[in-house]
């Protein structure tokens, strides 16, 4: 009978229908399973709130399928944020399907074609930043994972492990096949390998399935074996589907970004970073997160689930759920400021299956004293709300550093290979998506935590500029000093709100809005949006305004940097012990169109202002997590 209600699930899944399926006729689904309209619209909280006892568990799970719509880059991207210095050029297109990407000693690069069933060189030549030989030089069905040890490279598919000698001009010798008997595919077939500092050769091995009871011990670990494919044994298990990992070049430890289960809901289960030590355990498919209990299957045997919690190891950060974290390396090279030394990135190819979509961006993991501290987004825009609907133009896949220190990122959906280098003068736009991309105990986003003491209450930007008139202010989305709706929330689908007010003095030539937490912990207040040169014949701004350095509409207007380190409007995410904070929607009109580029800090902004406001006026919101 599962199997007739899984083949109609799969039907009205296709169609973007309601589905329900019990729970004990597949891993993929929980009772009651339903796609509702807004994860937000929703009380009902997540599985691991829900769950007390997993032997009496009635668990209600919330999700979406959302597949964001591709948009074509012939003409290339409308935009992408980076980092002050940065810049981001085309280094290779028309690859169809590119994925792992690995560079070899004298800057070869080589990237494998899923889909194709191949690896590729590329080389520059001319050292201009763009490749201009791309040549076949391998072939396999489902190539997918890469790494180098000097002239050798060694290769996997799905079964089978492969080395070969890299030859003078960078084509390969014959590939010799070292393995044949890895885990059959199922729902993670994406084979990813690396040599470790002992010069053994490690391989992760996928979960067949979503959450279930492994046949094949070997499935859902990662893998040892000498570099001659011998003396095989699981080195971590529990791992899902950990595509991304690598080891930490000052100290040869491992780390690894694992795939969480899917339909726990939206906003459960996170991505993990793992530290990965031999002969542990990380918990899957019964436990997750902080020792949570996967309400979907028990422990073999007698075990319980909090026996099972205590023989893993629990995750040193978590990411924002369904992000799909890709390949992963740790910068070693001299072109990037000194301060990304030893920091890891990931490239997060992106959600299908939650409200909004997470992912599609490239991400930094800083390490201060030899641990990992924080996430932080260093390059987005693949991702956008556009119109009320969410597209993308690239779902990032392969991540390597070139001989130079610049940094290659491989977008498999649209045959494209960006590199991003250092320049100093490099500043572009258009970051789309969540600026916040994690939470958890042992590592945390950037961000400002309870004013000290000492510190005087933060000074808001309307109380620092001073007005001759007072501006009403409104929003058809809240009442002044009522809750902010959940949609324009962080966790919800963090959009801006709309916002109206009273036309200006004469004299005005464009409006400002800042919006500011002064609860926050730091003085000034907590900055979640910035937006000026907002057309003087303008007293309205729609909501969902995209986070992009210069708006559609209204045009012409440039948003700046929120405390987050993005452009655009970052939603309300207050810690959840705190109690509501205040959120004030400031609004400026402007005797001129203030001279300064998109991206300007708060304080920039306030200094452009001074002198020149004719009227201001505010609407509070509150919002408790």
């Amino acid at each position: 009978m599962c199997r007739y209600i899984s083949a109609i699930n799969a039907i009205l899944r296709k169609a973007g229908l309601i589905s329900a399926l019990p729970l004990f006729c597949s891993p993929f689904f929980y009772s009651p399973f339903f796609y509702s309209h807004s994860y937000a619209d929703s009380p009902v909280p997540p599985v691991s709130q829900q769950l007390k006892d997993p032997k009496a568990a009635d668990v209600t799970v919330v999700g979406h399928v959302l597949e964001p719509r591709q948009l074509p880059v012939e003409k290339g991207l409308l935009g992408i944020a980076l980092h002050w210095g940065f810049e981001m050029n085309v280094f290779a297109k028309d690859l169809v399907n590119p994925r792992m990407m690995a560079v070899a000693e004298g800057g070869t690069v080589y990237v494998t074609r899923r889909s194709v069933g191949d690896v590729l060189m590329l080389q520059d030549q001319n050292g201009d930043g763009v490749a201009d030989v791309q040549k076949v030089v391998a072939r396999r069905p489902d190539m997918h994972g890469i790494t180098i040890d000097g002239k050798t490279m060694y290769l996997v598919t799905v079964n089978s492990v492969y080395r070969t000698t890299i030859q003078t001009d960078g084509t390969l010798a014959p590939l010799e096949q070292l393995v044949d008997d890895l885990p059959d595919a199922g729902q993670h077939p994406n084979r990813t390998l690396a040599v470790g500092p002992d010069g053994m050769l490690y391989v992760s091995v996928g979960s067949t399935c979503n959450a279930c009871a492994e046949s094949n011990p070997e499935s859902a670990t990662i893998l040892q074996m000498k570099p001659d494919g011998s003396s095989r044994t699981i080195f971590a298990s529990g791992l899902r589907n950990t595509i991304g990992f690598a080891f930490k070049p000052q100290t040869g430890e491992l780390y690894g970004m694992d795939h969480g289960i899917d339909w726990l809901g939206d906003n459960e289960q996170y991505e993990e970073l793992n530290h990965i030590v031999k002969g542990k355990q990380y918990g899957w498919p019964y436990v997750y997160g902080a020792s949570h209990f996967n309400p979907q299957d028990e422990p073999p045997g007698n075990i319980t689930m909090k026996e099972w919690a205590a023989r893993s190891e629990e995750p040193v950060g978590y990411y924002t759920p369904h992000a799909a974290p890709m390949q992963m390396l740790f910068y070693t090279g001299k072109q990037f400021p000194e301060e990304y030394q030893g920091d890891a990135f990931v490239a997060m190819r992106g959600s299908w299956n939650r409200k909004p979509p997470s992912g599609y961006e490239i991400t930094r993991i800083r390490f201060s004293g030899g641990k990992p501290a924080s996430f932080e987004v260093f390059a987005q825009g693949f991702l956008m709300h556009l119109d009320d609907k969410w597209v993308h133009q690239g779902r990032l896949a392969g991540l390597a550093q070139t001989k130079d220190g610049a940094l290659l990122v491989s977008d498999d959906t649209n045959g494209v290979i960006y590199r991003i280098a250092y320049t100093q003068n490099g500043r572009q736009g258009w970051p789309v998506g969540e600026p916040t991309n994690s939470a958890g105990t042992q590592i945390k986003v950037i961000q400002r935590l309870g004013v000290p003491p000492e510190q005087k209450t933060p000074v808001l930007a309307i109380d620092v500029l001073s007005a001759p008139q007072t501006l009403s202010v409104t929003s058809p989305a809240f009442s002044d000093g009522a809750p902010l709706p959940d949609i324009f929330a962080a966790d919800g689908e963090n959009i801006s709100p709309p916002l109206q007010w009273q036309t200006g003095p004469k004299g005005t030539k464009s409006y400002a809005i800042v919006m500011e937490d002064p609860d926050a912990s730091e003085n000034p207040p907590f900055v979640h949006w910035l937006i000026y040169n907002i057309p003087g014949n303008v007293t309205q701004i729609e909501k969902a305004v995209p986070p992009a350095p210069q708006v559609p509409r209204p045009k012409d207007a440039l948003q700046g940097e929120n405390d987050r380190g993005n452009i655009g409007y970052f939603g309300p995410k207050p810690p959840p012990d705190d109690p509501a904070h205040h959120y004030h929607f400031q609004v400026f009109a402007v005797d001129k169109k203030l001279n300064i580029p998109f991206g300007a800090s708060r304080e920039e902004l306030l200094n452009a202002l001074k002198g020149h406001v004719l009227a201001s006026g505010k609407i509070t919101a509150t919002y408790d997590r």
